[in-house]
């Protein structure tokens, strides 16, 4: 069709250079009767040729263009949207035609083209406002019960949706890879280019500990990147009036889709006084927990006296602490015990009981 329309172009550029050619001084005119002037017989052909070539170029671009990306944005607008805009072209329509009626009343032809400019100025204007207000004007036709448009939670994931940015704890943690493995996070997990600096700083600690952590941090990512269903996004995005790297992963959070994924305290404290969301594998850890209620009777092994004078210490298989009163004296000894209270802190789920001697 661009072909087509580029030949169309090009036979209008020529008759519009022939019909110049006469004004231009290129051709004078007899009784009907054509002849080329002195300068004409020289700069008729490429004057021709030159308006061929204009309009061969420059009608697409007045025509097929403008079109396919007016078709594009139309596309773009959900349906509420559509519908707001085209309100909005009847309105300012009607304005128009209410005041294009005492304009008509001027001489010509000013009453012939007043009325008409007056009316494509308030049309493409109300559209101009409808669509940049869409979204209020949306809100409000919903509101009271106009129109109804799907919610973006409601439709499909689009382009790895939502962009979750992970801190440096969550990543050396571990349990990301199997969390993610398991289909519970998805969207697209966003690791800015500071964490993995940070990360690398880590790996290349002298304390050995800290290095080892680094390090399996770094196969973890690597792995995920492999291997995980869900997307994995490294960003060049930085914040650079920011030094610290927990305000830096805020203030990338607030750009993305305000969603935070770590296992610092700190950070999700200040992440949530932002109205960030925080996705704590800590308090994920702790919710899917066994729910132990107190008389309930467990079977724990006492491993370490706790900080009270006569506690014994044991742990569960999911790693949820029991201190036993009076349990110090079964050190190393698999005990019955009755469940007294069960306590819900920050760091987890301590489980205080009673030994069970029958």
């Amino acid at each position: 069709m661009t072909r087509s329309i580029r030949l169309l172009g090009a036979a209008l550029g020529g008759m519009t250079g022939l019909a110049l050619a006469r004004p231009a001084g290129l051709l004078l005119s007899r009784e009907g009767e054509f002849s080329l002037t002195a300068s004409g017989a020289l700069l008729l052909a490429p004057w021709i040729v030159a308006w061929v070539v204009v309009g061969f170029a420059l009608l697409p671009y007045l025509t097929v263009v403008p079109a396919a990306r007016m078709f594009r944005g139309v596309q773009a607008l959900s349906t509420a949207e559509f519908v707001t805009a085209v309100a909005g072209l009847i309105l300012g329509l009607f304005m128009g035609l209410l005041l294009g009626f005492p304009l008509s009343g001027f001489p010509d032809p000013w009453g012939t083209w007043l009325p008409v400019a007056v009316s494509l100025f308030f049309g493409l204007g109300m559209v101009g406002l409808t669509v940049a207000k869409r979204e209020d004007l949306t809100l409000a036709a919903e509101t009271i019960g106009l129109v109804r448009r799907p919610r973006d939670d409601s439709a499909p994931a689009r382009s790895g949706e939502p962009h979750i940015v992970v801190d440096t704890s969550a990543i050396i943690d571990g349990r990301i890879a199997d969390i993610v493995e398991s289909g519970f996070v998805y969207g697209t997990l966003v690791v800015p280019r500071f964490v993995l600096e940070e990360l690398q700083h880590i790996a290349d600690s002298s304390d050995s500990l800290r290095r080892n952590r680094g390090r399996r941090g770094l196969e973890i990512l690597n792995r995920m990147q492999k291997d995980s269903p869900t997307l994995i996004e490294i960003i060049e995005d930085d914040a650079l009036d920011v030094a610290e790297v927990d305000g830096k992963l805020i203030a990338l959070a607030k750009k993305r889709s305000r969603a935070v994924l770590t296992n610092d305290f700190n950070l999700n404290r200040v992440a949530e006084l932002q109205g960030i969301r925080v996705l704590n594998i800590n308090s994920l850890a702790n919710a899917v927990k066994p729910a132990v209620l107190p008389g309930e009777e467990l079977r724990v092994r006492v491993i370490q006296e706790g900080k009270e004078a006569g506690q014994g210490v044991g742990f569960l298989d999911d790693g949820t602490m029991i201190v036993v009163e009076g349990g110090s004296r079964f050190m190393a000894k698999d005990l019955d015990v009755a469940v007294t209270r069960v306590l819900q802190t920050v760091a987890g789920r301590m489980i205080f009981a009673q030994p069970r001697l029958d």
